[in-house]
């Protein structure tokens, strides 16, 4: 069983590999805090926001702070799944060769996998991806690839629609959290942003942080600990069974929206692997508060990202989804009772 000290040691080490991202992504808090969560809950992440927010900085910042190898594919029409195993390609000599693509190139020691506009991808590769998530391994040249260490971080582009293949729900379901990361609202942050020089060269600026923070090959190991390590009381357990039951079916709870037929809003709500998932969650944002047991506040601060896009409107109100599903999520915590 890990020590106190252990898990104190780990979190000084969390803690300071947060500070040193914000320092490095100014005006994210919020979602660098989710995304540590993810990191030490080992769960896949799916990214929301516009072009040139800071996303690519983001989980460079990220695998500099963990120490492993950081790889990234952009989706496209003509992208097949091959293309993320192996690359082919004449030498010299004008012969064909064959070097492996970005999911093998750096073995087991790529930690940080990033698929940028993933839905421009065919099906056929977000399956491939889906088990590489799942699985951790690949199957390629009549042998079996493990990637013991890898965390998958995705993103979509919501702008243009033209040549896209939307991710269906079984494999959104598959990703941990899905995190909006929107343009910093401060003005003196985007002043900085825009006029400072030292934003402007992000190699130079990734280079500040101290590489290998935190092991990434103990993660796994790490996140078993912290999960050991924070238990839940039995009025919280039934807490986190109603958060997860409203999404299914609020009106049981009493929850209605203005302008919405309730017993028809809905097509699916969160599965369990969602609750699982939250709780997950809420255990790593406990421990990062140097807590061994769960709080109200825990859920309700991870309950957005893990539970909104397992939430799955009917055709109806599908186009209102942006404004329903966070309306919904706010009246199910303010609804719900906390212990």
């Amino acid at each position: 069983m890990t020590s106190k000290q252990t898990l104190s040691d780990w979190r000084a080490s969390a803690l300071q590999l947060e500070q040193q991202i914000n320092h490095v992504v100014v005006g994210q808090q919020a979602a660098v805090r989710n995304l540590l969560i993810a990191v030490f809950a080992r769960g896949h992440v799916l990214l929301e926001g516009q072009v040139g927010v800071g996303k690519t900085t983001l989980l460079r910042a990220i695998a500099q702070g963990l120490g492993g190898h950081y790889q990234r594919i952009e989706g496209t029409i003509d992208l097949m799944p091959a293309d993320l195993i192996y690359y082919t390609y004449l030498n010299q000599e004008g012969r064909p060769c064959v070097d492996p693509g970005p999911l093998l190139k750096q073995g087991e020691e790529l930690s940080v996998f990033f698929f940028n506009e993933i839905n421009r991808a065919r099906p056929q590769v977000h399956s491939l991806l889906l088990r590489v998530m799942a699985e951790r391994s690949i199957g390629a040249f009549n042998r079996e690839y493990r990637m013991p260490h890898i965390q998958v971080f995705a993103d979509r582009n919501r702008v243009e629609k033209e040549e896209t293949f939307e991710l269906p729900a079984a494999a959104r379901d598959r990703f941990f959290m899905e995190i909006n990361i929107t343009a910093p609202g401060d003005d003196k942050v985007l002043d900085d942003l825009l006029f400072n020089p030292r934003y402007h060269d992000v190699d130079a600026l990734i280079g500040e942080m101290a590489a290998s923070q935190i092991p990434y090959y103990q993660l796994n190991d790490w996140a078993a600990a912290i999960q050991d390590s924070i238990q839940p009381s039995a009025a919280l357990r039934q807490y986190a069974l109603d958060l997860w039951k409203a999404t299914a079916d609020p009106g049981a709870f009493g929850i209605g929206l203005a302008d919405v037929d309730m017993d028809n809003l809905l097509q699916a709500g969160a599965s369990p692997r969602g609750i699982s998932y939250m709780i997950r969650a809420a255990k790593v944002r406990a421990w990062l508060e140097n807590r061994d047991s769960l709080l109200p506040e825990d859920l309700q601060a991870v309950f957005a990202v893990t539970m909104s896009h397992r939430i799955f409107l009917n055709p109806m109100y599908s186009y209102r989804q942006d404004d329903i599903i966070p309306t919904l999520i706010d009246s199910i915590l303010n609804q719900i009772a906390a212990p």
